[in-house]
Formats: C-alpha cells, sequence, structure tokens
C-alpha cells in the first residue's frame, strides 16, 4: 500500500477540559485509506496554526497571489478568549472545513502537513488527567448539524455499558475488553459496532459484548414489523450458524427485525433468519462510500456464539426465537395473499358489472 492519506474526517463534538486548567478541545474522527478510523483531539488554536502554515505552504491555491484562485477554505482566527460559546459556534465551520480539506486536490489534501496534524499523538491516546479534577465534559453534534447546526447536545453524560464477557480486539481500530470493564458509548453504529472509551483508551466494540447497568432489555431495541422492509444485500455471507441465512450479493429481503448487535432478522421468500446488517443496504439508496467501507469489515460476534457471559442481571435478555419469527412471518404472508385475493375478487366483480 502506498503513503498514508485522510478519506474523511467528522467533526464529533467537542471536550470541556479541566486540567491543566480549563479548555475545550475538539474531537475529530479520522477514516484513513487502510479503513482505520483513530479519534483525534485538537485545540482550535493549534487547527488554526495548522491552518495558517497551510496557505503559506499553497500561496496560488490560498489566493495570495490571486484571490480568484483560492481553493483552500477560510478559518477565523480565535477569539483572544475562546469561551463555550464560541466553541460550540464554530463547529459548523469546522464541519465544513474539514469536508472541503479533505476534497482538495491531492497534492494538498494528501501533503505531509495535513497528514502528521491529524495523525494520533500519545495525549490523543492517553489525555493528561488529574484524578482531583472532575471529569471532562462531552458535547456531541447531532447527527443532522449540517441542517441545524445551532442544535448541539450538552453537557452529555455518556451512557455506561459493562462489558460481560472478555473480547480480544481484531484490528487496531477495536478495543479490547474485560468482563466487568465499565465503558462509555460515544456512539451506536446499526452495524454493531460501537465506539466507545474505557479511560484513556478509545475503540470499536462489538454491541454483542455490551449490557445496560440498569436492566437485560434493550429498550432502543425496535419491536418486529413483520410487514417488512425491502434492502438489497450489498456482501454475500455463508452462513456459520443453523439460524443465520446464506445470501448473494444483490439479493432483495425484507429486514423484519432490527437488533441492535447487527444481526437483523431477515426474510428471503418464507425463509428467516440473521443476517449481517452491515452488509445490507435499504432499497432505492445510492450505494455510498461507508457501504463500501463495511463491505471490508467483519460482521461483528453474536450474542448467542460469547462463551462464559457473565451478566450482573438475574434475568436474562428476552429472546424471540427463530420459530417465532417465522411463524409469524408466515401468518402476515398468508394475511397479505389473502387482502390481494380479495382486492382482485373485487376488482373482477366491477369489471363484469361495467
Amino acid at each position: 500500500m502506498g503513503d498514508a492519506f485522510i478519506r474523511h474526517i467528522e467533526l464529533l463534538g467537542y471536550e470541556k477540559r479541566f486540567f491543566p486548567s480549563q479548555h475545550y478541545v475538539y474531537m475529530f474522527l479520522v477514516k484513513w485509506n487502510d479503513l482505520s478510523e483513530k479519534l483525534v483531539y485538537r485545540r482550535f488554536t493549534e487547527i488554526y496554526e495548522f491552518h495558517k502554515a497551510l496557505k503559506e505552504m499553497f500561496p496560488i491555491e490560498s489566493g495570495d497571489i490571486n484571490v480568484e484562485n483560492r481553493i483552500i477554505p477560510h478559518l477565523p482566527a480565535p477569539k483572544w478568549f475562546d469561551g463555550q460559546r464560541s466553541t460550540q459556534n464554530r463547529q459548523g465551520t469546522l464541519t465544513e472545513y474539514c469536508y472541503t480539506l479533505v476534497n482538495l486536490p491531492h497534492k494538498i489534501s494528501r501533503s505531509l502537513h495535513v497528514v502528521n496534524f491529524f495523525k494520533v499523538r500519545p495525549d490523543d491516546m492517553n489525555p493528561v488527567t488529574d484524578s482531583q479534577i472532575k471529569k471532562p465534559e462531552v458535547f456531541l453534534l447531532p447527527k443532522d448539524a449540517k441542517k441545524n447546526l445551532t442544535d448541539i447536545t450538552g453537557p452529555i453524560v455518556l451512557q455506561t455499558y459493562r462489558a460481560i464477557a472478555d473480547y480480544e480486539k481484531s484490528s487496531t481500530s477495536e478495543m479490547a475488553l474485560k468482563a466487568g470493564d465499565m465503558v462509555d458509548v460515544v456512539e451506536k453504529s446499526e452495524s454493531g459496532w460501537w465506539f466507545c472509551q474505557l479511560k484513556n483508551k478509545r475503540g470499536w466494540v462489538p454491541a454483542a459484548y455490551l449490557e445496560p447497568m440498569d436492566g437485560p432489555d434493550e429498550s432502543e431495541e425496535q419491536e418486529p414489523n413483520y410487514e417488512g422492509e425491502q434492502y438489497i444485500v450489498q456482501k454475500s455471507y455463508t452462513a456459520v450458524e443453523e439460524d443465520e441465512l446464506t445470501l448473494k450479493e444483490g439479493d432483495t429481503i425484507e429486514v423484519i427485525h432490527k437488533l441492535l448487535d447487527g444481526w437483523w432478522v431477515i426474510r428471503k421468500g418464507e425463509t428467516t433468519g440473521y443476517y449481517p446488517s452491515m452488509y445490507l443496504q435499504k432499497a432505492g439508496k445510492v450505494n455510498t462510500s461507508l457501504k463500501n467501507e463495511l463491505r471490508n469489515r467483519s460482521a461483528p460476534p453474536r450474542r448467542s456464539t460469547i462463551r462464559n457471559v457473565k451478566s450482573i442481571h438475574k434475568q436474562s435478555r428476552k429472546q424471540i426465537s427463530q420459530e417465532t419469527y417465522r411463524r409469524n412471518s408466515k401468518k402476515y404472508i398468508q394475511s397479505r395473499s389473502k387482502m390481494k385475493e380479495n382486492f382482485q375478487n373485487k376488482a373482477n366483480v366491477i369489471s363484469k358489472s361495467q
């Protein structure tokens, strides 16, 4: 593989830190060409210094020679004192700046200056902390932030989950867990991979290995929808467990139950079974680069395959059997067929009476 370069930079939000003194840092999820994803923290003052140096390196593209030739985005200078309001209000500008930066000509976007600035530093992995000082406050940018950049969450308390078993990471973007570890969840992805932090460590963790502190049931998990939503298979998968389905790329299926561990119950004809959600795309949606990335990642482990589970809850998670899924699916398919038949009969009666 050639030199490293950045494919995408996503602003997640910012942190208000209290050590060594109160200050703010922006949280960026940097996606690299090797499909790794790294979380880095940068103060706005250093982002602005990076920006000034970038302009000096590319005077034509920065508009120094002719303003009409400028393609490097603008960035306002830091205020004499950057408080929380200015930190919050600047998020929209930084989101647009990062998007434009990554899409500049390769001589700029893939330059060492850009690559080195967003590389993980030791203090990204192990932020300077003091146990006597209170924990940083995290302010996350909403998913639809581009629609409404003023609608910022926070301060928020990240949800804490507990690891139910040991997990050995299989890539550098993941995080290893020991049974009983308490993690803060930053982002929950439908793929079944959640972005978590544990003390000074951060990385992707299979949702299957996590349980909420207040009970075994996930209130966020949707109820089954036997009407089904149509999806297209984006990556072939061969069943490993008896209750999984083997499908080929391009197959059309119906999703009847979306589960948080990233293994959805789907229907193909009258057959139901589990399939990795990360290999599916809703029918009618244009294929995206994100989906292409996920095709190269492995599916997360399923809850049912985890050994030596140590839950703190006496009552186990509610689970629906495949027989229940199949029975209800058949009922729905039969009722739908009857409705079509009745509609056709009525249509025939009307046509004959005319």
